[in-house]
């Protein structure tokens, strides 16, 4: 039966109705510090902690609850005779519920120009220690950490005098959770100038949303979100029309993002299963889609499409033509918003700073039983040195470092011919580098003729040149590094094409 509370509560969301409830019910409240005031200000009984332990608040709060009256009468097992007989002795009463929420560490270290000292006050200490203690004798306690939770422990002791087991264990659950992500954001704030790789890790993620499946019909999936400064990222935009993301628009919008955010003039980028399927910069956004949808007609039907400046009436009536999965821009203009308004069911994100670099700097990927973990790849190149004869003309340059940036952001082996800084052909995901370069030629719909070439590593053998060569490229962008690199550069000395080494490879898997 719970007949004595304690409520002591940083959040203080629906308490003052709950302690109402509650007192209404004959539970006798504890309470400490502003709480108390709160609730003895709204008509509520409270007893101060400090009447019961026989101690006072002391180092301006800091020590409150740390006592054997508080958690000895938490933690006693109450069907223990010993532990009851210690109690009774000891003149302490049980506590049956307790309501606490934590110093807002995490909103405290989220605003901005913080200094240590500020966060470090907010650091709780008893908050977590009565939760603990609570939590680990749900069997008798109910702890209670959500306001959410509020209603359904008022409902049930109504109904029975005390909590289900089953409400008991799920709210104890919920405590070791919520501890666990309020002492890894400590840790990870206190070492955020530290180690790059810590010997241990921890990581914590909130909710965002459910989604109805992952990759599969048959996989269930969720997305959770990082927790701080998500400026720039998919988090961070809001959702203007259309159906919920799935777990594959999220994937590929987030592989749109990330190419975008290469290009600074007007840039369009059509993302089909994480590859690029048809990148272009032009004069607005208008012009840059008509060249990303001709780049490829066919693989951007039913894809993504990022912009990385507003998309107006014009730029929406051709998007309009095809279906699209998602657009992704910074902002839409009332006319394209009334445009696109025809098909519901078209995924609109805003997303003000697009152009913003993402504050992440780590990149993971979970394997069976580990997780791999490395800087993020937000470099382009340590040089640009011409390795033939003929170096590229200025015009050729441009398109060169064009196609690297997108070269970069697809799946290895990974080959993108340009001209114009519009692709013309990409080829992803290959085991052989020649057959990228031979599905990229053969998958395209345009004259190579005067194009240019950018491969993510280095070119083995010197066949994938000569294919190239033969289709009409005339410059081409590698990291070098091969044992047969003058073979590449013989190639191109033949054929009077240039080629350009960059010193930095770009595998994508």
């Amino acid at each position: 039966m719970i007949k004595r509370a304690l409520i002591s509560v940083s959040d203080k969301t629906g308490i003052v109705d709950f302690a109402k409830k509650l007192s209404d019910l004959g539970v006798e409240i504890l309470s400490t510090g502003g709480t108390a005031k709160l609730l003895r200000d709204s008509g509520i009984d409270a007893i101060d902690v400090s009447d019961v332990t026989g101690f006072p608040e002391c180092l301006d709060g800091r020590v409150k609850t740390l006592h054997p009256v508080v958690h000895g009468g938490i933690l006693a097992i109450r069907d223990n005779e010993a532990h009851m007989k210690t109690l009774k002795d000891l003149n302490i009463d049980t506590i049956d519920l307790v309501v606490i929420n934590l110093y807002p560490f995490k909103e405290t270290v989220l605003k901005p120009n913080v200094m240590l000292e500020e966060a470090i006050e907010n650091i709780d200490i008893g908050g977590p220690t009565m939760l603990r203690s609570s939590a680990k004798n749900y069997k008798f306690v109910t702890v209670v950490t959500d306001p959410k939770d509020y209603t359904t422990v008022i409902d049930e002791i109504k109904d029975n005098g005390d909590t289900l087991y089953s409400t008991r264990y799920d709210l104890a659950l919920k405590v070791f959770q919520h501890t666990s992500q309020y002492d890894t954001l400590i840790a990870n704030y206190l070492g955020k100038d530290k180690e790059v790789f810590p010997d241990m890790l921890s990581l914590t993620y909130e909710k965002a949303q459910d989604l109805r499946y992952g990759e599969n019909p048959h996989q269930d999936a969720v997305f959770y979100k990082e927790v701080g400064n998500q400026k720039g990222t998919l988090v961070d935009g809001v959702q203007l029309q259309g159906k919920e993301l799935s777990f594959n628009n999220i994937n590929d919008t987030n592989g749109a993002l990330e190419l975008l955010k290469e290009f600074d003039e007007p840039t369009v980028v059509a993302v089909k299963h994480t590859n690029p399927c048809g990148v272009a910069s032009g004069l607005n956004i208008y012009d840059a889609y008509q060249k990303a949808y001709v780049a490829d007609p066919l693989s951007i039907f039913g894809g993504i499409v990022a912009a990385n400046d507003v998309v107006d009436g014009r730029a929406a009536e051709a998007m309009k033509q095809i279906f699209l999965e998602v657009i992704i821009a910074p902002d839409f203009t009332k006319e394209a918003l009334e445009v696109l308004s025809s098909k519901p069911n078209l995924r609109l994100i805003k997303l003000e700073d697009i152009k913003a670099k993402s504050a992440q700097t780590m990149d993971l990927k979970k394997v069976a039983g580990g997780l791999l973990i490395q800087k993020s790849n937000d470099q382009l190149m340590n040089e640009t040195n011409v390795a033939t004869e003929k170096a590229p003309s200025e015009k050729e340059m441009e398109d060169l470092l064009f196609a690297y940036k997108i070269v970069k952001h697809v799946k290895s082996n990974a080959i993108v011919i340009v001209r114009n800084k519009q692709t013309l052909a990409v080829g992803p995901g290959q085991t052989s580098r020649v057959w990228a370069l031979q599905n990229a030629i053969k998958n395209s719909e345009h004259d190579l003729e005067g194009s240019v070439l950018a491969s993510d590593a280095f070119f083995p053998f010197r066949d994938a040149v000569d294919e190239a060569i033969k289709a009409g490229v005339k410059a081409i962008i590698q990291p070098g590094g091969s044992v047969r690199d003058e073979e590449s550069i013989n190639a191109c000395n033949e054929a009077g094409v240039s080629m350009v080494f960059t010193g930095m490879r770009h595998f994508k898997h």
